[in-house]
């Protein structure tokens, strides 16, 4: 798994028997700035066909490499994995219309002597769906309690949650940013010293500007219900400027915007899920005390954990769901959620590359 952080590929080695989900190995290798400028040179921007070929090998060279690495550093035999899901690297999303994710799975089943499953959101679209998002269908398998309404929030590039009923009914959506909009800012900040800002500490000493926090919340698309998923072309360079030309200093942008990720997801849960018991994390965003902290106040009456209470490692959670929709779509068994993403039907998601 490679998200809309692009702070590197998450690789999870996943044993799968019937219900029983095991993840025997964990590790993220980072990107090089090199590749991450590359991936933002080509995301909602103009570019061209070459670059964006080139760079869709060269990914898959990457994807390659991670999982060959992993299994060497975590001491699991290559020729035991069976299987291989690869989301890839989203470079453009309009939600109901079309998406790519790029990272040539050939290159990969190549490399590896693995057969890959790739490309998982277009069949969805295809059916009338979003496109995403598609791990409800694996919050719903693991978080499921039936006396107990969950929320499960991944707190990525952008967040989504997935809200599962005690009676199982899945309501699924894209809240609003996540680690996006923080990350860019602190890259500006800290002038590429860091790519993310740890442990919340630059929004610890910033302030929210109200003004500023209330004419984002102005969006129409937090009151708007789901299906609806958003991507870098709702927050990124743009957004970001907009954020800029407010000329607050970086520490109370950074602060702002850490407040407007807890507050979007606290929208999202108080007007579509308002029966949650307990909200789950997992995501960048479960390390960043800053952004849990304002979680909770906008929540008093939710209990919250992270995904690692139930044995869901929180950075790995998305590498083990792209393992498990994988796992579907060899075993031709449909993956999407229709009361997720929008989608006419249940589809059977992504392509084989034998």
């Amino acid at each position: 798994m490679s998200g809309t952080s692009l702070d590197g590929v998450d690789v999870a080695v996943v044993d799968i028997e019937g219900r029983r989900i095991e993840t025997v190995a964990f590790l993220t290798t980072p990107y090089t700035s090199a590749m991450r400028q590359a991936i933002l040179d080509v995301s909602n921007a103009t570019t061209t066909t070459g670059s964006i070929s080139r760079l869709s090998f060269r990914l898959g060279e990457t994807y390659a490499k991670a999982v060959i690495d992993t299994c060497r550093r975590r001491q699991v035999a290559l020729d035991s994995i069976h299987l291989i899901g690869c989301h890839g690297q989203t470079i453009y999303h309009e939600s109901g219309r079309n998406t790519l994710q790029i990272g040539e799975a050939a290159v990969i089943a190549e490399r590896t002597g693995i057969p890959v499953v790739s490309d998982f959101r277009t069949r969805d679209i295809a059916a009338g769906g979003q496109g995403a998002p598609l791990v409800p269908f694996v919050d719903y398998l693991l978080f499921r309690h039936r006396s107990r309404n969950r929320v499960a929030l991944n707190i990525g590039g952008i967040a989504n949650i997935t809200a599962i009923s005690r009676s199982g009914e899945v309501i699924a959506f894209d809240t609003g940013p996540g680690n996006m909009v923080i990350d860019a800012l602190t890259v500006i900040h800290t002038r590429d010293r860091q790519t993310f800002d740890r442990g919340g500490r630059i929004a610890a000493t910033g302030r929210v500007d109200p003004k500023l926090l209330d004419g984002l919340l102005d969006d129409p698309y937090y009151a708007q219900g789901p299906p609806k998923s958003l991507g870098r072309e709702q927050y990124g360079a743009e957004f970001v400027q907009r954020l800029r030309d407010s000329k607050l200093a970086l520490p109370d942008l950074i602060s702002t915007a850490t407040t407007l990720t807890a507050a979007t997801v606290s929208i999202g849960i108080s007007r579509f899920a308002p029966a949650c018991d307990e909200l789950i994390v997992s995501g960048g965003g479960a390390h960043n005390p800053q952004l849990m902290g304002r979680l909770a106040a906008f929540l008093p009456n939710v209990a919250i954990a992270t995904s690692a209470d139930y044995g869901i490692d929180v950075d790995a959670k998305e590498a083990i769901a792209f393992a498990i929709l994988a796992c579907q779509t060899w075993r031709r068994r449909p993956s999407n959620l229709p009361s997720a993403t929008g989608a006419r039907r249940s589809v059977v998601l992504g392509k084989i590359s034998y």
